[in-house]
């Protein structure tokens, strides 16, 4: 699929097999999550834009490339999207971090938007969206329907685990979005979960239940 990317690195592979571990505690959790997320990031940022600066080296000044445009825009869908935040910002300290929370209406099953709040000027940044789990891809499709919505245009989706359902409704809702997958997993179950995934991805990160 176009726009799509899924990860084959060794590094990412095995830090996913931790995380999938169900004996793997809330710290180290955490730490994995981020981990991973810099792995991910580091190839999902690899065509930000570029400009030319003069800098002065210990030997002469010379014209050296730094990042163009303004500042990349970091979005966690609330609540597990935070836990892959700072793995992003370990890459970039200088991006702004936005937050989108949704909630599923119980009748329509519909998410609706209950939080958002985006950096400023949005139409001008690149923006990732975050996200451990892309399950029916329902929460996935309505924060870019909302973020296009505020005028956001450039935008990636980060996941760690994805199943084949979540990813096919959300490349075909929303094509031009790139989207970066961790490992593509079998399948959902009856239940909507991740198989053989790895549980409540914000319950391990924040040590709920």
């Amino acid at each position: 699929m176009e726009n799509v990317t899924i990860f084959d690195h060794p590094l990412i592979q095995h830090k996913i097999s931790m995380l999938r571990d169900k004996n793997t505690g809330t710290n180290e959790f955490r730490t994995l999550i981020e981990e991973i997320s810099t792995l991910m990031g580091y190839e999902a940022l690899r065509d930000l834009p570029l400009e030319n600066i003069e800098v002065e080296t210990p030997l002469e000044r010379c014209l050296t490339p730094v990042i163009a445009g303004k500042k990349l825009a970091v979005v966690p869908i609330l609540r597990a999207g935070l836990g892959m935040v700072n793995g992003i910002l370990a890459l970039v300290p200088t991006a702004k971090v936005g937050h989108i929370g949704l909630y599923r209406d119980e009748k329509t099953h519909e998410p609706h938007e209950y939080f958002c709040k985006l950096p400023d000027p949005i139409e001008q940044r690149t923006i990732v969206v975050t996200d451990p789990m892309l399950a029916t891809g329902g929460s996935a499709v309505a924060a870019m329907d909302f973020i296009k919505l505020h005028g956001g245009k450039h935008i990636k989706f980060m996941c760690i685990i994805a199943a084949p359902e979540g990813l096919k409704r959300l490349h075909e809702a929303h094509p031009d979005v790139q989207i970066y997958v961790g490992h593509l997993d079998r399948e959902l179950n009856e239940n909507a979960y991740i198989c053989p995934g790895l549980g409540d991805a914000g319950d391990r990160i924040f040590g709920t239940k």
